[in-house]
């Protein structure tokens, strides 16, 4: 069963129970080919406070990656369209993040978060896409990624 969470103002409702699924789908994947072991924290505080989990390590979830083929990099986010500041939230976000990836369960890449801030504020950065009124990315495309990533998973059914 998939969770939705409706923000007011939201293009349409959040669904989670995806993206938990995907980053549980990553920890697997991770521990298996790296023998990288996350500890993800559960609570918003520790979340907020130090990052999505002890490693360092944020996990996204893109289901699009291989139809537009392009990576969508968040920068940006608000609870609600409403707000008029932005927050720095994915690769701009101050915690202790070191890698970021991005996939789904056909492709995963796997980025040092610094190449992105870098490519961001370098080549991205006037072309930033807002996707939903509550979120700001940019999109790469995936033969850029390719040369930007540090490690490339391709998942075979």
């Amino acid at each position: 069963m998939k969770s939705n969470i409706y923000y007011p103002d939201a293009d349409r409702p959040i669904v989670f129970e995806e993206g938990l699924e995907f980053q549980d789908f990553v920890v697997d994947l991770l521990i298996n080919e790296l023998g990288i072991a996350l500890s993800n924290y559960s609570s918003k505080y520790y979340q907020q406070n130090y990052g999505e989990n002890r490693q360092g390590i944020e996990i996204k979830l893109d289901n699009r990656i291989l139809e537009t083929e392009n990576v969508s990099i968040e920068v940006a986010e608000k609870s609600r369209a409403s707000i008029q500041n932005w927050t720095p939230s994915g690769i701009m976000r101050n915690d202790n993040t070191w890698l970021y990836i991005q996939g789904n369960k056909k492709i995963v890449f796997v980025f040092g978060k610094s190449i992105l801030q870098k490519l961001y504020k370098s080549r991205y950065q006037d072309k930033v896409w807002q996707p939903k009124s509550t979120i700001r990315t940019f999109l790469m495309p995936i033969a850029e990624a390719e040369k930007y990533a540090l490690k490339i998973f391709r998942i075979e059914d």
